[in-house]
């Protein structure tokens, strides 16, 4: 460690409003009351269920645009050019979510569901629950990154590229990570899935921000931009809560009716995402990289595209089985477990830069 670095300061935490300094709270409450609502209401979150696109869920998809567009207004196309200075973060990136997640998840799957928790789990669908939390595994997330990687300060521009890198690589590397770990000698992959995922989640909200971003600032300049990007806040904040409403208000009678299936399938996946998030996160401190960088290196490396994973379970074993459940489940705990993550990367992050080459 440098004398220089020794001599920085590390710069102050941002002062959290009352609303996201009781986030885990609401976050809660949300979970609870979507399973009330999806109890009480199901005709109505069945409607919102059915309104899908290629097994895309179109309301998701406008919550996602309400979270994800304030986080892109802050990216300036012209810095992008700067993300090749941290090649190392984007090395341990790919290296966890293509190398090491789906693999360890195939571990994690075998040791619990194939053997742990075999005695309490319905026989004929343990294959199929391990088969569903790979496919989990094997799809990096998208768009629900920007969310997390704003939470903890993340370079945007750092978090934009890799997001499109593993958007690319996952066109080709998909279908044979997961025939690899199933054993299968051929995966339907729902291309429409994959392509309309890219398009809704990533291609829709850059470029309205980036013309809603040049417009603010030829008319209003920096202050403006600045102005727009305070008052989007809550209306981020608040769809991300939203989102969790809806996801276990469509899931809240799975929940009540299998409780104990539930919790033994997102045991494995919490244990995948503390485990790899961990392990990119302290790669990334090995090799240097700035915490700005390790935290949504950390945080990508975690999550998961829950989008296109359940539409390849429900397109390989059906609806109704069991691979389909376990990426459900992985949909379910996303938000909670994802914000956990944030919330330790925040804290760690003195620890993190004392140790920072």
């Amino acid at each position: 460690m440098s004398g220089a670095a020794m001599s920085e300061p590390t710069p102050p935490a941002p002062v959290l409003g009352f609303f996201e300094r009781y986030l885990t709270l609401w976050v809660a409450l949300c979970m609870a009351g979507g399973i009330a609502l999806g109890q009480l209401m199901p005709p109505l979150f069945h409607a919102l269920g059915d309104a899908t696109l290629a097994h895309v869920n179109l309301p998701i998809a406008v919550l996602v645009w309400l979270m994800v567009i304030p986080m892109l207004l802050k990216i300036d196309p012209a810095a992008l050019k700067q993300v090749g200075a941290h090649w190392r973060g984007i090395a341990a990136t790919l290296g966890v979510n293509w190398l090491v997640k789906p693999f360890s998840m195939a571990l994690l799957g075998a040791l619990f569901i194939g053997h742990l928790f075999r005695p309490l789990l319905p026989t004929g669908q343990i294959d199929s629950y391990i088969a569903g939390l790979i496919i989990l595994a094997a799809a990096p997330c998208t768009a629900m990154v920007f969310v997390w990687s704003n939470l903890v300060e993340g370079e945007p521009h750092f978090t934009l590229s890799q997001v499109a890198l593993n958007d690319s690589i996952m066109i080709f590397a998909f279908a044979p990570s997961v025939a690899l770990l199933l054993g299968l000698s051929s995966i339907t992959v729902p291309w429409s899935t994959l392509v309309l995922s890219v398009v809704l989640y990533i291609v829709v909200p850059v470029a309205v921000a980036q013309l809603w971003r040049r417009a603010m600032l030829e008319h209003g300049g920096a202050a403006a931009l600045q102005r727009v990007l305070r008052a989007l806040g809550p209306i981020s904040l608040a769809a991300l809560l939203l989102t969790l409403v809806l996801l276990f208000g469509l899931q809240g009678t799975e929940i009540v009716r299998q409780p104990v299936v539930i919790l033994l399938l997102a045991i494995p996946i919490l244990i995948q995402v503390y485990f790899n998030a961990g392990l990119a996160y302290l790669v990334n401190r090995q090799l240097g990289e700035a915490w700005c960088i390790a935290g949504p290196s950390a945080l990508i490396g975690a999550s998961n595209f829950f989008e296109l994973a359940v539409a390849t379970a429900i397109a390989l074993f059906g609806f109704q089985s069991g691979a389909a459940l376990a990426t459900v489940v992985g949909v379910l705990v996303e938000v909670p477990v994802m914000l956990s993550v944030a919330a330790i990367i925040r804290r760690s992050r003195r620890w993190y830069e004392r140790g920072h080459a």
